[in-house]
């Protein structure tokens, strides 16, 4: 029985040191390769923000330090001026409508009686006028009246045809209703107020200024009362996301990284506590290594540029910050795993 306890304590003795002696041949050899590490500078995208139109400054709702979401109102010009620019627009496209809605439905049922009574009333007196010139000839050639008297008749029977004409061409273009060159000008006169009315309803919301993103005001440039043209610059914004670090590889290592890749991101104010990132972009195109990178074995050779794009940042990551990037060997077994599945 001894025998067997022997036997049997030997045996989870040899496994235990077998299974010791592979895990620290496996942590060895994770220790072999320590990976690479880059070093760069924190890159925080700024945007600075003005009015579209020009105006007098109505309020500035934030101040430097104040933390933005995006959609946020953060200045207000005074609106008066576009609002009375877009009340006036907003009633010549109702006055260009009514006229329209008129050419399209014609005259009036009303406006046409009136014209054929008109026709009606011209053409009485026209046949008056004709009886008139008849009875004047007559008496003309039995030298009753004197050729200017007949004249003088035959120019009112001539002024009554004339108006009789005038009448019924006025009662046949009522009944016809508008041409349609004449619609046509009315749609074109409505479509240019509506679009003076929709350039009044957009210069009216741009005296608004909305944050574009999350970020935080840098400097607040401006002040309520003062007069600013387009385009002047009122706030400056921080983005509060996307914060990539700027770094540099040279040439040989590019194959030990890959678009994706995890990283671990160090600051010289909190080192015990990294930021989780990822490569985001690797350059297409070398370049020779800028001032700012320090290690010796880069500064005479070729490299490329990376942004390696932090997931969880706070607003400890400032602009322009140097940082350590720490990138592990992972990058060789994902290129192999890739070649394999290929």
């Amino acid at each position: 029985m001894k025998k067997i306890l022997k036997s049997v304590l030997l045996t989870l003795i040899v496994v235990f040191a077998a299974w010791m002696s592979l895990h620290l041949w496996m942590k060895y050899d994770e220790t072999k390769d320590t990976g690479m590490i880059l070093y760069g500078n924190v890159d925080i995208r700024q945007v600075n923000l003005g009015f579209r139109v020009g105006g007098r400054i109505e309020k500035m709702l934030f101040e430097e330090g104040d933390n933005v979401k995006k959609g946020d109102v953060i200045a207000i010009l005074d609106r008066k001026p576009y609002e009375d620019t877009f009340n006036l627009y907003q009633a010549q496209v109702e006055e260009s409508t009514a006229l329209l809605a008129k050419m399209k439905t014609g005259y009036r049922d009303e406006e046409i009686a009136k014209e054929k009574a008109n026709v009606a009333e011209r053409k009485a007196s026209h046949e008056l006028q004709e009886k008139n010139l008849e009875r004047a000839k007559t008496l003309l050639e039995k030298n009753v009246i004197s050729k200017q008297s007949y004249d003088e008749t035959w120019s009112h029977w001539n002024e009554t045809k004339a108006a009789l004409e005038s009448s019924k061409e006025y009662l046949n273009l009522v009944s016809k209703g508008y041409r349609v060159e004449e619609i046509t000008a009315a749609k074109a006169f409505q479509r240019a107020a509506e679009a003076r009315l929709e350039q009044a309803r957009t210069s009216l919301a741009d005296t608004e200024i909305r944050s574009p993103s999350d970020g935080i005001v840098l400097t607040r440039i401006m002040e309520p009362g003062a007069i600013v043209a387009a385009g002047q610059t009122a706030y400056t914004i921080s983005l509060t996301s996307p914060v990539w670090v700027r770094a540099y590889v040279n040439e040989p290592d590019l194959g030990r990284i890959y678009y994706g890749m995890p990283v671990k991101i160090y600051t010289d104010s909190a080192p015990d506590k990294p930021y989780a990132g990822h490569i985001g972009f690797i350059s297409p195109e070398a370049e020779f290594t800028p001032k700012s990178v320090e290690t010796p074995e880069l500064r005479a050779s070729l490299v490329y540029r990376l942004r390696i794009i932090a997931d969880n940042p706070d607003r400890s990551l400032l602009q322009g910050m140097p940082v350590t990037v720490k990138l592990g060997k992972t990058a060789a077994n994902k290129n192999s795993e890739d070649h394999t599945s290929l």
